[in-house]
């Protein structure tokens, strides 16, 4: 073994030595305890059964009261209205990196579907450097993993801080400084790649002297969370806050650690590649889409998840295995066989937490169904975990060698990553998005139909894109494995399955289009103003306030 490829596994050990150090922390500060009172913990006295959802319209709410018939609730009136003040506490550092991820969000699609375009129409703007395939697809690459799902994967994350530990959000500024140097380091990155200076690493295209930047960028965004977290009002610490605790700590070692290229050349350096960019998905975005989801589910249905124990049993099982299933990618390559067979064991293994994840969404969600199809915001949470399940087994079954040898260096694989980027995160990161915004802003979104057009947009054209690039992927890995095909046959197998992808492309396009409109009209209050206050719940009390209004006018 030498001293690059054991450098990495000891960071590996150090990732998942960390979460054993964690759990054994949890165990003996009783943070496991009784877990249907663990999983009410994020609700305030007798709020179990309330749902809380502002995206909906005034006939939604009632359906989703009548759905839930949960009768008349006893809540606890002082924590709500604390809670409105927790709510607001963290206004600006959230603005700020929410609305920098919606200028990422429409930056990163046009340069994905002129880098979709190219790939049938290849011609297409060939005579500008700037625009060629090899610089505007790792510009849409970092633009929408760094820019659009980082920035409001923390902003969400900075959001849910003072609901979890029940106080104001401390060191903002903090956080909103945080935005600004990241943003300065993306904007560099992104700019750099697009005048041809970068690093031809996937996933690490920005130069190090950019990198620098998130790194500090993503420090001064965690400062609210230790801050806040030592004056916490809560002894137990939900299963959401454990992600983003572990997600903020992963990620500058991870993104420092891949920067260390001196120490990696070669094989030894797609080794590096590989470990980062599965890792960047599994212990930096995937903790902070999985906080999201387990918070917004149980509120917007008004119900505890379904076990407690569960969720802390996935999130220290994708602290221990996730760190090291990234080297799958190199199956067939010129890499010891050991390392690549280690990968393939881990990946088979993520299967514990997935299934721990999956029981929990979907058995929560269950009992109460029909709120998906009430519900603007639930369904896009929902329709986000269901893809984490998906991709998440995908990804198991697609490390085994027999599949992976059909798959590899096929549009296959860029499917996949889409269905884990984009289907579970990216949708996660809309739903949690249309919960907070009126909370943060005082104001009911203008248009409810543009939910609903956003949601089909892009979940028709993201369905066309994974679907036909799967289905193109399989073939044109089958024609590259045989050889009595000439090469070029399994490129032109690809032509009809790549225009479908772009036509998949341009509806999730539109939908971000419809989507950024949105926010920016609810940012700016435009719009016409319901007769209705923002309610910031359902059940007695806003009930009370009502016919209090009522009484009033």
């Amino acid at each position: 073994m030498n001293t690059a490829i054991a450098f990495l596994l000891s960071m590996t050990f150090l990732i998942s030595i960390g979460g054993l150090f964690l759990l054994v922390w949890g165990l003996a500060n009783d943070q496991w305890g009784d877990g249907k009172e663990a999983a009410k913990s994020i609700f305030a006295e007798g709020e179990v059964g309330r749902v809380e959802e502002t995206a909906a319209t005034p006939e939604q709410k009632q359906q989703l009261r009548e759905e839930r018939d949960a009768g008349e609730l006893d809540i606890d009136q002082t924590e709500l209205a604390d809670r409105r003040i927790f709510d607001r506490s963290g206004r600006t550092p959230v603005l700020w990196w929410l609305t920098s991820a919606i200028g990422w969000l429409l930056l990163g699609s046009l340069y994905g579907l002129i880098a979709s375009l190219k790939l049938h129409l290849p011609d297409w703007l060939g005579g500008h450097e700037v625009l060629t395939f090899g610089r505007v697809r790792p510009a849409h690459l970092n633009a929408v993993a760094y820019g659009w799902a980082s920035m409001a994967g923390v902003g969400v994350g900075l959001w849910l801080i003072p609901r979890l530990f029940k106080t104001e959000l401390r060191g903002g500024k903090y956080a909103t400084a945080g935005a600004v140097v990241w943003n300065l380091g993306l904007l560099g990155g992104v700019t750099s790649i697009l005048a041809g200076y970068s690093t031809g690493i996937e996933w690490l295209e920005i130069s190090w002297q950019f990198d620098i930047l998130l790194v500090l960028g993503g420090a001064l965004g965690a400062v609210p969370l230790i801050m806040t977290v030592l004056v916490r009002r809560v002894h137990h610490l939900y299963v959401s806050a454990w992600y983003l605790i572990a997600a903020l700590v992963w990620f500058p070692m991870l993104l420092v650690t891949a920067n260390m290229s001196g120490l990696f050349v070669g094989p030894e350096q797609a080794v590096l590649n590989w470990w980062y960019a599965h890792n960047v998905l599994g212990l930096w975005m995937t903790p902070l889409g999985l906080a999201a989801a387990y918070y917004l589910i149980p509120k917007i249905t008004g119900t505890p998840i379904y076990s407690y124990t569960l969720s802390l049993i996935g999130f220290w099982a994708l602290a221990l295995f996730y760190s090291q299933v990234g080297v799958h990618h190199l199956i067939g390559g010129p890499v010891p066989t050991w390392l690549t067979t280690l990968s393939i064991v881990t990946s088979v293994m993520m299967i514990i937490p997935v299934v721990a994840v999956a029981v929990n969404h979907h058995m929560t969600v269950l009992p109460r169904w029909r709120m998906v199809l009430i519900s603007p915001t639930l369904r896009f949470i929902v329709a986000g975990a269901m893809m984490y399940t998906f991709a998440s087994v995908q990804g198991s079954i697609e490390a085994l060698r027999t599949v992976n040898t059909i798959t590899h260096f096929t549009h296959y694989t860029v499917a996949h990553a889409h269905m884990g980027l984009y289907g579970f995160m990216a949708f996660i990161l809309f739903g949690s998005i249309y919960f907070i915004l009126p909370r943060l802003m005082n104001w009911e979104w203008p248009h409810p139909w543009a939910i609903s057009l956003h949601f089909w947009l892009v979940f028709i054209g993201f369905g066309i894109y994974f679907w036909f690039l799967s289905i193109g992927g399989w073939l044109q890995g089958l024609a590259m494995l045989d050889a009595s095909r000439p090469f070029m046959e399994s490129v032109a197998v690809t032509m009809p399955y790549l225009t479908a992808r772009s036509i998949g492309g341009t509806l999730m396009t539109l939908g971000h289009l419809v989507f950024a409109a949105h926010f920016f009209m609810l940012l700016g209050r435009l719009g016409p103003k319901r007769d209705e206050a923002p309610q910031m719940g359902l059940g007695r009390f806003a009930k009370s306030l009502t016919e209090a209004r009522g009484a009033n006018s």
